[in-house]
């Protein structure tokens, strides 16, 4: 989907006097639906990513369930039993990314299990640490987005950022985002009528976070990060 901005969301493009070059952002779409299917979490993930791109910064979207990522607490599972695993190819992409944006549906009220599974293998490589003897993903930030027909967007949102935050990334002020429609069987994000692309209230918290993401991705990147005093695992050994 190509979003139509409006006029604040120009306004803010065109008068943009940050430079974003060289900012890189993965959007993970936890969804249930492979990616021939229509994901109205991916609908809403657009507009973030299209409000990045128009800036300057490098964006790749997929969807973890196109994969096959083994359950697992190891940065590899195939190194303890399981045949395949095609999680080490989407860590060395989140590794690569200075913003990391999370999106899911909920189900039942909470996040969908690739959902859970994903932040188990993020959790698996943050014993890992950097040059610096920080944890690994120090440096880099992190937001979410949530579509659902139910309640649950501040409660999935909890879940994702605090544990984003607790592996090392920076979270930004509101920096999470979502649009549920009326609770129970009815209209999706993206379906004809349902109000989400036009609701000025997501579409409000939606660029907020985008724009609180590339502010603190780039104070980060400035500053090489987090600076490596008190906080280094190497030395606490």
């Amino acid at each position: 989907m190509i979003h139509k901005l409006n006029s604040i969301q120009k306004k803010w493009i065109n008068e943009n006097p940050f430079e974003f070059a060289g900012i890189k952002a993965l959007f993970l779409n936890c969804t249930l639906k492979k990616s021939s299917e229509l994901s109205h979490t991916e609908q809403l993930m657009h507009l973030s990513q299209q409000l990045m791109e128009e800036v300057g910064v490098e964006t790749e979207m997929l969807r973890p369930v196109d994969y096959e990522i083994a359950p697992g607490i190891y940065p590899d599972m195939t190194e303890h039993g399981w045949k395949k695993d095609d999680w080490p190819d989407i860590q060395e992409k989140v590794l690569n990314a200075n913003i990391l944006v999370f999106g899911t549906p909920i189900w039942l009220g909470q996040l969908s299990s690739v959902a859970k599974k994903v932040i188990e293998r993020l959790d698996s490589f943050s014993g890992e640490t950097n040059d610096e003897g920080q944890y690994a993903y120090y440096g880099r930030t992190g937001g979410c987005i949530i579509t659902g027909n139910e309640d649950g967007v501040k409660h999935c949102s909890m879940e994702i950022l605090y544990s984003l935050q607790h592996i090392g990334y920076v979270i930004p002020p509101q920096a999470d985002t979502g649009w549920i429609g009326e609770v129970g069987p009815g209209k999706s994000y993206a379906d004809k009528g349902s109000g989400g692309p036009e609701k000025d209230f997501t579409n409000r918290n939606t660029t907020f976070m985008t724009w609180n993401l590339l502010h603190i991705a780039k104070m980060l990147k400035d500053n090489n990060g987090v600076p490596a005093h008190g906080n280094q695992e190497s030395l606490w050994e």
